[in-house]
Order: structure tokens, then sequence, then C-alpha cells
């Protein structure tokens, strides 16, 4: 299906310059001078290089249909994880290369979308929040207040992350997935 360059979105699968791309983020700009454009950042499926390109609306780009199937994660076993079919409880294995960056988030039987590309994993989506622990952060110091900046804080999987003041050490946080970042404090 051919997708116009300034209505691309972030997740979109394209063929773009002989291979398979991510679409990791985008953002229009308006310049003063001549047409708008949206600076798009891309990802390479089977190498992972990152790419940041401009497509004026004029442009014309492949989105690829996309085939989503929801799994359970099961386990790892060094460079391959595997997942089960929810429905037909098939198993599948995939690369790490697949999962990239995304493998410390995996929890024991979470609920992960992997999408196919002519019946061929290309991707895995983890659900739009997860629940982590906080391990490692600074003490909470008396009248500092919920507006103030952030503070570095380490996740039981070891994942670096920004929190506000008042997270302890043992809370449990709730993460967005979009971009790794704090949301909320959990509820127990």
């Amino acid at each position: 299906m051919k997708v116009n360059g300034n209505n691309l979105k972030a997740g979109m699968i394209v063929s773009h310059k002989g291979g398979m791309w991510k679409v990791i983020s985008t953002q229009s700009v308006k310049p003063g001078k001549g047409g708008a454009f949206a600076q798009v950042e891309l990802k390479n499926l089977k190498d992972s290089s990152k790419l940041n390109e401009r497509f004026r609306s004029s442009e014309v780009v492949e989105r690829l249909y996309v085939e989503t199937k929801t799994f359970q994660y099961s386990y790892n076993d060094g460079d391959t994880y595997h997942f089960m079919d929810t429905n037909t409880y098939e198993q599948i294995s995939l690369d790490k290369n697949i999962i990239s960056e995304l493998n410390i988030f995996l929890q024991d039987n979470m609920l992960v979308s992997i999408e196919f590309i002519e019946n061929n994993p290309v991707s895995i989506k983890l659900p739009e929040h997860i629940i982590e622990e906080v391990t490692d952060t600074e003490a909470v110091i008396k009248g500092q207040t919920a507006a103030s900046s952030f503070k570095p804080a380490i996740l039981s999987n070891g994942y670096k992350i920004m929190v506000p003041p008042h997270i302890e050490n043992g809370t449990r946080i709730v993460i967005s997935t979009t971009n790794f970042s704090y949301v909320e404090k959990a509820k127990n």
C-alpha cells in the first residue's frame, strides 16, 4: 500500500532503499521557506541500523502488509527466545536480532504481539505499559516537592530510568514501552 511521506506514523513498517524499515519516530517540520516535510527516524529490521530521512508530502513510500499475532513469552536459551501462540499452543522461536533491546523487558508469561510479513517474523511489540521494581535510587529528601526534577534510578532488570523524587528503593513503577519512561507508581 502506498503512503504519503508525511502520513508515516511510529510503528509502521515500510519498504525503503531496498530494505524493510520500521518507523521509530516522526516529526512534522514546517520551515519558513519551502514546503513542509516529515523528519522520520527509521530502523532496519535486518541489521538494526538507524536512518534519518526527510519525506516531502509529494513523496510516496510503500507500506508493507503486516500480520500481527499475540504470543506468550516462555523462555530464552541464550540467543533464541521462545514464544507460544495463545490460541493454537504452537511454539515459535525468535533470534535475538528481532528482539533487540526489548529483551530486558520481557517477563515470564508476558503477552506480546509479533509482527509477520509474508509469514516471517520481523518485529515484536511489548504491552503498552509494564511494571518493574526500582532497586537503586537516591533517598527521598524531606521537603522536596514533586514538581522538582527527576532523579536516576536502576530497575530490577538493570535498565536506567529517570523517576520522580518521591520514588524509593523497592517501589514498583509503571513504564511506557513506547519510549521507556516513567508513567506512574504501580497500584499494588
